[in-house]
């Protein structure tokens, strides 16, 4: 914690000279002054205090549109689902933008989708051979580089506690999904989104 009013006012008061002209006591004129100047330098410490909490992109509430525009967000997929993310969802984004690792796996799209309120499961497909069963769909070369996204025809996300005030009670709809997997998937792949 920084520096109290009492402690500037007492650091002030000790650099005054000594002497009859520079009293101490709490009703002289001089001391109210410095006391007023105490106030002051205390409520720019506490306000210093509060802006390191700011450099913490999982605290932020301040700086949380710089934090934002230094990381390209809201990302794309955001402004196109047309949606009004939270301060705490704004938050969640800001913090998985920086520490995202990126991949190439089911699971890494599995739990994309999950950070986004979507439950999924994903289809690989691959090219037709004698090996596989009778049943088995004639797929071509081509369908080697083609995953499909299972989801639900609308998801659901509900508001919370800890949501944000202006946020609905409930949101639904899978654009941003579909906008986050294409956005994160490799690029010589074709993604299909089966919703039932």
């Amino acid at each position: 914690m920084g520096m109290s009013r009492a402690d500037y006012l007492s650091q002030l008061q000790a650099l005054l000279p000594q002497g009859s002209a520079w009293p101490r006591d709490p009703d002289a004129l001089l001391t109210r002054l410095l006391d007023g100047f105490a106030e002051e330098f205390a409520r720019v410490d506490a306000r210093a205090a509060q802006l390191l909490d700011e450099s913490d992109p999982r605290a932020t509430y301040e700086l949380l549109a710089d934090w934002e525009r230094v990381a390209g967000l809201p990302g794309t997929c955001a402004l196109l689902a047309g949606i009004d993310l939270s301060v705490e969802q704004r938050r969640a984004a800001l913090v998985a933008k920086l520490t995202e690792r990126g991949g190439q796996s089911r699971a890494y799209f599995i739990a994309l989708a999950a950070r986004l309120g979507f439950t999924v499961t994903i289809t690989e497909y691959h090219e037709w051979s004698v090996l596989d069963d009778v049943d088995a769909p004639l797929n071509g070369a081509d369908w080697n580089f083609v995953w499909a996204v299972n989801a639900p025809l609308n998801t659901l996300v509900e508001w919370t506690v800890n949501s944000d005030v202006e946020m609905p009670f409930a949101v639904w709809g899978n654009a941003l999904l579909e906008c986050a997997i294409n956005q994160n998937k490799p690029a010589h792949t074709v993604a299909l989104f089966v919703y039932s």
